[in-house]
């Protein structure tokens, strides 16, 4: 009996083999341009506190929204076949919310904080909602459906503040945004920690995970075996929306004010590839959210050392577009599926002729 041969695509990494690989070229690269790029030191905040510094300190950090943003955006891919467009004017939306509450309580304390935040993700889950109703109940192609909110996301996000772009201050948005004192640690890393430790216990203790796969495989099948396709599809728009809310608030906390033009502008597009490097078909289907956090942490990567070599930021974005085009034609079915026909023909012609008229 003929023995079929494994792929590097189908074994113990599967869907993470491409991202990994990344990660790995890209560190073996910067080894060699410059040998102390990953070094991390200790130095001192402006309040005086002890955090690490360097490159990779960084890039996991620079990434953070990012990152939370691609955790979301894989259900949304997963369970609907399309992407969401919008994510960037809908976290303006919701920064903007966030100050807005801010603003309006006098002195900033926790409770304040915890308030704005809370609003924060009620409002992107509405707005979440909106999407993913135009998806899941009018069955509007995703990217067209969200086109709306990203045309007039960052108006409505101008809107609620009067058009104004105004500051806040206070020791504990400072600690989300930077360091908690104390902590070494970027706070908004912890964040991203936090979300993905959250997305495992909700696949772990639900079914929302195998729901979502089976609706983004075939939702004609999902549907015949009792599943909600339509609730599920809303269901991730507005999980989505939750991420956008945190990853909007970690922005805010960051700038320490609102500017609706800037905050997180152009993330769909690198949330998207983020989603994508990770091994995830942009098709919908199976999923892995660890994927599309290393995707996020891929992309953040290539940036830092484009601008560690000196590359001006106009050029950067050319820079990354040939880079991800490569990562992300490698990763292709057409290319997974050649590479393993080209694996067969290598290991059949490895079997000994006698081993052929064995009996």
């Amino acid at each position: 009996m003929k023995k079929k041969s494994k792929s590097i695509f189908q074994g113990g990494l599967g869907q993470l083999t491409i991202p990994v690989i990344a990660i790995a070229l890209l560190v073996l690269f910067n080894l060699i341009r410059d040998p102390s790029f990953f070094s991390i030191g200790i130095t001192h905040n402006n309040d005086g506190n002890a955090v690490l510094a360097g490159n990779l300190i960084s890039i996991v950090n620079s990434a953070s929204e990012l990152a939370v943003l691609a955790m979301g955006m894989t259900l949304v891919t997963a369970a609907c076949g399309g992407q969401d467009i919008s994510v960037g004017a809908a976290a303006a939306i919701a920064g903007s919310t966030f100050v807005k509450v801010l603003k309006s309580g006098g002195s900033i304390s926790g409770l304040t904080v915890l308030a704005a935040f809370l609003m924060a993700c009620v409002v992107a889950m509405l707005f979440g909602t909106f999407n993913g109703t135009l998806v899941a109940v009018f069955k509007i192609q995703p990217m067209i459906a969200t086109l709306i909110l990203y045309t007039c996301g960052r108006s409505i996000a101008y809107w609620i503040n009067g058009g104004a772009t105004p500051t806040v201050s206070s020791p504990i948005l400072t600690g989300i945004g930077s360091f908690i004192p104390g902590i070494p640690i970027p706070t908004p890393v912890i964040i991203v920690v936090v979300v993905a430790v959250i997305f495992r216990l909700v696949f772990h203790f639900t079914s929302l995970e195998l729901f979502t796969q089976s609706v983004g495989i075939n939702g004609s099948a999902a549907r015949l075996n009792g599943i909600n396709v339509t609730g599920i599809k809303l269901l991730s728009f507005i999980i989505l929306g939750l991420c956008v809310a945190v990853a909007g608030c970690i922005g805010v906390c960051r700038l320490g004010l609102i500017n609706h033009e800037t905050l997180l502008l152009d993330v769909e597009m690198d949330t998207i590839l983020a989603v994508a490097i990770g091994g995830n078909s942009l098709g919908g289907g199976k999923f892995r959210i660890s994927g599309s956090i290393i995707g996020a942490y891929v992309i953040q990567m290539l940036t830092i050392t484009l601008y560690a070599m000196k590359v001006s930021s106009t050029d950067v974005k050319a820079y990354k577009a040939i880079v991800i085009i490569i990562l992300v034609v490698i990763g292709s079915p057409v290319v997974k599926s050649r590479f393993e026909k080209m694996m067969r023909q290598r290991q059949e012609r490895k079997v000994p002729v006698t081993a052929k008229g064995a009996k």
